[in-house]
């Protein structure tokens, strides 16, 4: 007893005779060939996607050396933080379903409805706000999806896409904006009034066909996921015969 509460153990002698139910071996290296095969295509397009970034960044870059200009954020995008609804977790749990629910940094959940449909910049406004170089918090989002109320939701407002404004947020330090000593924080208005280097609208075109593909990257890997999650219990169980899958036909197929 511990406390006035009984405490069960399991000695280790005992779990080391737990016996449990596994395929043949051959079975067991065939599944982890082709979980291999879909993991290794995910990290090439997570790879691609790095590169996307950074490529996006540098012709950003070239771009502000040629023509360079000072504006607020305000007068470039729009807030549509009045359109958040926060969910807590009972309501989540009886909310399941394919839409993302995001929080200040990432999905939190998936739920049965969305707020938002189309291209977002989400922007951390309490708790993690800022990175270790005093840069945002940022998520590019798309699709149908729901915020909650920790992230600020940026629009398009101007000739400049929201492509063009997260690499700008990307390489801009906004500690000077950030509130708060025990919270971090930041404000609508402190955001509004954040001053970003933009270079000519017109030169940042090419973001749009860097971005769809980074989009393109993306979606494919969650449907990889979604064909590991689906496919894994079926093999392990034999319900689909792994003898009968050609991996050599899988990679080319993945590649």
């Amino acid at each position: 007893y511990v406390r006035g509460m009984k405490v069960f153990r399991v000695h280790p002698a005992d779990v080391s005779r737990i016996e449990i139910e596994l395929p043949h071996i051959e079975t067991q290296r065939k599944v982890v060939s082709i979980l291999d095969s879909i993991y290794t295509k995910q990290r090439i397009n997570t790879q691609l996607n790095g590169y996307l970034l950074e490529l996006a960044t540098t012709r950003f870059e070239q771009a502000l050396f040629k023509s360079n200009r000072v504006v607020r954020l305000g007068d470039i995008v729009k807030l549509e933080d009045s359109k958040r609804v926060p969910l807590n977790s009972r309501d989540r749990d009886a909310r399941k379903g394919p839409y993302p629910y995001y929080g200040a940094t990432s999905i939190m959940d998936y739920v049965d409805d969305y707020l938002f449909d189309g291209i977002r910049v989400l922007l951390g406004e309490d708790g993690s706000v800022i990175d270790e170089s005093g840069r945002p918090i940022l998520q590019y989002v798309w699709g149908k999806y729901w915020v909650n109320n920790h992230a600020h939701i940026l629009a398009a407002a101007s000739d400049y896409s929201l492509e063009a404004i997260y690499i700008a947020l990307q390489r801009t330090p906004i500690s000077h904006i950030v509130t708060g000593a025990v919270q971090r924080k930041i404000s609508q208005r402190n955001l509004n009034k954040l001053k970003l280097e933009m270079p000519d609208a017109k030169s940042l075109e090419y973001l749009q066909d860097i971005f769809a593909a980074y989009r393109c990257n993306c979606e494919e890997n969650r449907g990889l996921v979604s064909l590991r999650d689906a496919l894994l219990p079926k093999l392990m169980s034999g319900e689909i015969d792994v003898s009968k899958i050609d991996v050599a036909q899988l990679n080319s197929h993945l590649a």
